[in-house]
């Protein structure tokens, strides 16, 4: 079996599954349990001064009967006293020296607060900071947060400050609610992180209730933005790491965030650059067993590959990723249906005919209707073969070398 162990700035764990700052790491039972399923880390739910969290915090997208692919949260940091958290770090780290705990950090922008939070959570032997500069709702209101996330100038002021008294390494966890995630990347590294994780939760109202008429969630009837992730990110999120990972000005190690929610989206963040990931929803949705599958499929897609470390995938696909007025004009595939598979339910004409390019025809052979390309018109979208319902009946080909391409 392949190597699945990496170190992300010097922080090691035996493998890039760690769970992020959320509700499952709220305390060191989750957290033990977390280690004792599997996981490699854990990013403790951010501390800071404390707050009080309302009632409802979570709502949820269903899309075509599939619960949870995007989850929207209203909740804040820790509304736990911070000695009772530094005490269970102190206990996990005890019971797991193996696992890597980051200590996930967020406080109002000011020097002194800054260092007084960072040398007391030190001391309680965490492996690294994650600098919560992303929070979109309630902590980013009073200047902290996103409101910080958002000015690469404040990014690299407090991170600068961090960096002042740590002794240990120091990860700046990013908002994609900005222009540019690359700028405040840059800062990051400006301010003297060692690493970025990316991305936090997107600005979202996950909708509102035709009956009542009230936001979900809501609190006594009133809503608020909140924070949205899952499934659904995950594009955004995927995007967003590839950029930072070919930005030669950002020169360290990414944690990928937003969707991971199996061992193939993991191998994608890692393919597109990041050294490890960081997972909430999937665990939120389905507990923490699921790292069970992600190792084990993990294992054997690396086995399959004949390579020995997990680390060999890191950045691979990169070099792939560029600008579209880098991309080859000339390049032409076109689709072609598998009759023997087809089961003429129509969904790659309609559409075709009715929102792309009008090249799919109806042609009888022995009496049966069989939907044809007509390769001369298809542009080569892909848009029907991602409605097809059968897998392998539609398929992209290059048709100057006549194999089949991705789609």
């Amino acid at each position: 079996m392949a190597d699945l162990s990496v170190d992300f700035a010097g922080i090691r764990s035996p493998n890039p599954f760690w769970l992020a700052s959320a509700p499952p790491t709220n305390s060191g039972y989750q957290v033990m349990r977390a280690f004792e399923a599997g996981w490699g880390g854990a990013v403790w739910k951010t501390l800071g001064d404390p707050i009080v969290n309302v009632s409802s915090r979570f709502g949820a997208l269903t899309v075509a009967g599939q619960r949870m692919v995007g989850l929207n949260n209203i909740e804040l940091i820790t509304d736990r006293p911070l000695e009772d958290n530094l005490r269970e770090i102190r206990e996990v780290k005890r019971a797991f020296p193996d696992r890597a705990v980051v200590a996930s950090l967020m406080m109002e922008p000011k020097r002194e607060r800054w260092h007084e939070l960072v040398k007391r959570v030190q001391e309680a032997g965490v492996d690294g900071f994650e600098l919560n500069f992303g929070c979109p709702h309630g902590m980013s209101e009073r200047g902290m947060g996103a409101a910080v996330g958002q000015v690469p100038d404040l990014v690299a002021q407090n991170t600068e400050w961090v960096a002042e008294v740590a002794e240990i390494p120091v990860i700046v966890k990013l908002t994609p609610n900005i222009t540019d995630i690359r700028q405040t990347a840059r800062a990051a590294v400006q301010g003297g992180a060692n690493a970025v994780s990316m991305i936090n939760t997107i600005n979202s109202l996950i909708g509102v209730d035709l009956d009542t008429w009230h936001p979900i969630p809501h609190v006594d009837g009133k809503g608020a933005h909140g924070g949205y992730c899952g499934p659904a990110v995950k594009p955004i999120a995927l995007n967003m790491v590839a950029e930072c990972a070919r930005d030669p000005l950002v020169p360290v190690p990414i944690s990928g965030i937003g969707g991971v929610a199996t061992w193939r989206d993991a191998v994608e963040f890692l393919l597109m650059g990041a050294t490890n990931v960081q997972v909430c929803t999937a665990v939120m949705h389905h507990g923490f067993r699921v790292v069970e599958d992600m190792v084990d499929g993990l294992n054997r897609y690396l086995d399959a590959r004949n390579m020995n470390s997990v680390v060999e995938l890191v950045g691979q696909s990169v070099s792939c990723f560029t600008d579209w007025k880098h991309l080859n004009l000339e390049y032409k595939v076109v689709a072609q249906i598998n009759q023997d598979l087809c089961i003429h339910c129509n969904k790659c004409y309609i559409a075709c005919e009715d929102a792309a390019h009008q090249c799919i025809h109806p042609v009888e052979q022995n009496g049966i209707a069989q939907w044809v390309v007509d390769e001369s018109e298809c542009v080569g979208c892909n848009l029907c073969a991602m409605v097809c319902p059968v897998e392998g009946c539609i398929t992209m080909a290059d048709i100057s070398t006549g194999s089949t391409a991705p789609s």
